[in-house]
This record gives C-alpha cells, structure tokens and sequence, in this order.
C-alpha cells in the first residue's frame, strides 16, 4: 500500500509539469473529451460524458472484481501484511482469472488516473503496471513453492490477467462473505462513487477529495477488521 500510495501521488503531484514544461495540469478526463472533440470523433458536449462513462466503468470493473475476490478468498488474507499460502483457491472469479484482485486494483488505479494530470497519469499507470507485475510473478512464484502440483496445474489452466469467458475448473466449495468484503474495500467503492456521481461536477478538486476521503475511510475500517476479528467471524 505504501508504494501503490507513492507511485499515485506522483501522478497527481507531475513535477515535471511546472520544472520542465512537459504536459499541462488540466485532468486526463478533460484532456480525453478535448482530443476527441479536436479528432472530430465527437463533440465536446458528448465527448465529456463519454470519458466520464469509461472511467465510471473501469471504477465498477475495479469494484466488482474486488468484492467478488475478497468474497471468496476472505478479508483476513486480502489485508494481512506477508503472503499466505493455504488452499489452492479456485472458486467465485478464480475460476476465470488468477489474479482478479490485482486486476481490479490496476482497474481503480486506471480509473483514479482519470482525475490525474495526462503526463502524471501515464508515469503513474506505467509504475503501477510493472510494481504490479512484478508482486505478481512474486506471489506466483511463492505459491508455487508452498502448493505444489496443484497450484501448477491451475497456472496452466487459468490465465494470470484476461479474464477468460468459460471455464475448465468445477465450482469448488466456498462460502463467499460478500458483507465483509464490502466494508474490507471501501477504497474502490469511493472511486466509483467519484467517477461516477463527483465527476459530472466537472470539479476536480473535488474529486480529488473524493478519493482522499475514500482512501482515508478504507483505512479507518481496515484498523477495524485486524487479521484475528476476520478470522473469527469467518469461523476459521
């Protein structure tokens, strides 16, 4: 988190803007409908509600693969601070995706970055991209040594980032606990509550802090639900 809050907040602060005179400080959601209604694509009447829906659907992308995901593999191992290795999961989004947390969280930063300068958004994404990258050949790397055969057999058989429309795996026995994974991510909740309800404002100081007030309140329920609260009340 420390890191995914560093790589952010360089997009949003683009130094380079003011010292070097790269790029502009309007946001990446006005510059989009700009160069669409300059490309003749659309007008900037329309163009600006069509950005706004792309943004709102990368933010709900981001929410639904979140939730879904920590619905299935538990709060308790989303936020516990080391990697865990305990069953091989493949139920709810693991089923078509192996890693629809990291998916849904390159989703939010995508849709987060819609608010960014376009120079701070595109460093941002590109950082983003690679940290993510590489904590998931990490994390693959990691399960495989403590699961074994089993977890190769689901390498090859569920691809690591595009979410794949059928499935060769059979629903395995999982209790999904949707109310817990609601409140463990709040963070993309208050994205797509920005992208889609603070953006038609067309302010973007205020979405800004709309974000904020969404990270900051993602925090508060996290110290709320420590590892051992979650574990009891999954009953493990």
């Amino acid at each position: 988190m420390p890191i995914l809050f560093l790589l952010v907040g360089i997009g949003f602060w683009a130094p380079w803007i003011e010292t070097l005179k790269l790029g502009s400080r309007i946001s990446l959601l006005e510059w989009l409908a700009l160069l669409l209604s300059r490309a003749g694509l659309l007008g900037f009447a329309a163009a600006t509600p069509a950005v706004i829906v792309l943004g709102s659907l990368l933010a709900l992308a981001a929410v639904v693969l979140r939730i879904w995901g920590t619905a299935y593999l538990g709060p308790a191992t989303v936020i516990h601070g080391q990697m865990q290795a305990g069953t091989l999961m493949a139920a709810g989004p693991y089923r078509y995706v192996r890693n629809p947390l990291y998916l849904g969280l390159w989703c939010m930063m995508a849709a987060m970055a819609f608010i960014m300068p376009p120079t701070g958004a595109l460093v941002s994404m590109l950082l983003i991209t690679l940290f993510l990258l590489r904590l998931i050949l990490v994390e693959e790397a990691f399960l495989t040594t403590q699961l074994g055969q089993p977890y190769r057999d689901y390498l090859r058989a569920i691809p690591r980032l595009i979410p794949r429309l059928r499935t060769p795996l059979a629903p395995a026995q999982a209790q999904p606990r949707w109310l817990l994974a609601t409140l463990a991510e709040i963070n993309p909740l208050g994205v797509l509550f920005t992208l889609a309800v603070l953006s038609w404002s067309y302010n973007n100081l205020l979405m800004i802090k709309g974000v904020l007030v969404s990270f900051g309140l993602s925090l508060v329920v996290r110290a709320l639900l420590p590892g051992r609260l979650v574990e009891s009340a999954l009953g493990r």
